[in-house]
């Protein structure tokens, strides 16, 4: 008697690809996103069409196409013929790269926490050039996080699975058997956005309390609480360390720079400035750091990778 064979397995490269596809796709709409969300005057169905920003001309849909149009039209608008910012190409590949990699850590197969790390992916991907540009993160991203994060922490409780308190309130029998159950996900959220928030309000009050003046926007705390409640309580803190620490690395980096740059245009002059003087200089300049982007980094870090990063944090 012959045995019935089920149906054969999608390959493994076909959901890489696809989902890679997928990515540059999105990527497309997160430029939208970027460019429309800080300006006054537009919103994301109005208009309806993207245009030029140089020329206005309503671009067609042979010129939508997500890093293929900017690559055959040389990275310039067809009509005017103006450089397009290597930002749309920029944040298309960015994000397809993050698909396929959320895409290998988490499981190829279509799966809800596959697509809830997407969407918690590309929501840091907005708030990060937004940031960049404006200094500013959108309401729409952290806000809009903090609403959707507890609906998501019920419906994929998977997302919880690496957080103690969650682990803590779930029947061991319920634990072994497949991970947290449903409300305790959802405390382990709750508790995310309040940690997540409150570390960041509580810095803040201290910083101003030292140095009198701000020294955390409340655009990250926003942006902190709402990853909270996707990364759990101890996860917004661990995101906090390792944003402190690339941006630590940033902040150096950029304080060399303008060194660089002051004490080149102190010879260019012959000004005779001195170093003291220049340094003093280059760190009030280097003081104006978007932090968004950082903790993009550190919220996207745990997101993907919390065991890791905890074994490697124990491990020093």
């Amino acid at each position: 008697m012959a045995l019935v064979e089920g149906p054969p397995e999608t390959p493994v490269a076909f959901w890489y690809v696809s989902w890679t596809l997928f990515g540059l796709i999105v990527g497309s709409f997160l430029n939208a996103a970027i460019w429309r969300l800080p300006r006054e005057g537009v919103t994301m169905t109005h208009p309806k069409r993207s245009k030029c920003t140089s020329c206005d001309a309503t671009l067609t849909w042979r010129e939508n196409l997500p890093l293929v149009s900017w690559l055959i039209q040389l990275g310039r608008c067809r009509s005017c013929k103006t450089p397009i910012s290597w930002r749309y190409p920029l944040v298309e590949v960015l994000t397809a790269g993050l698909f396929l990699l959320t895409a290998k850590l988490t499981g190829p197969e279509p799966s809800l926490l596959l697509f809830a790390r997407w969407a918690v992916l590309a929501g840091l991907v907005v708030a990060t050039f937004v940031d960049f540009e404006f200094f500013e993160i959108p309401d729409q991203i952290s806000i809009g996080g903090m609403f959707l994060a507890p609906f998501v922490a019920f419906v994929v409780p998977e997302l919880h699975d690496s957080t103690s308190l969650a682990r803590a309130m779930t029947d061991p029998a319920t634990l072994a058997a497949g991970g947290v159950d449903r409300i305790a996900s959802l405390a382990a959220c709750l508790a995310g956005m309040a940690v997540g928030g409150g570390i960041l309000i509580a810095i803040s009050w201290v910083g101003k309390l030292l140095y009198k003046r701000d020294a955390m926007g409340f655009g990250d705390v926003k942006l902190l609480a709402a990853a909270g409640g996707f990364i759990g309580p101890g996860g917004a803190l661990l995101a906090l360390l390792v944003a402190s620490f690339a941006a630590s690395i940033a902040g150096i980096a950029n304080l060399i720079r303008f060194l660089c740059l002051l004490r080149k245009r102190a010879r260019d002059r012959g000004t005779g400035k001195s170093f003291g003087r220049s340094l003093a200089s280059a760190r009030i300049a280097a003081r104006y750091l978007p932090f968004g982007p950082y903790l993009g980094i550190g919220i996207g870090v745990v997101l993907l990778a919390w065991k890791n990063v905890v074994e490697r944090l124990f491990a020093l």
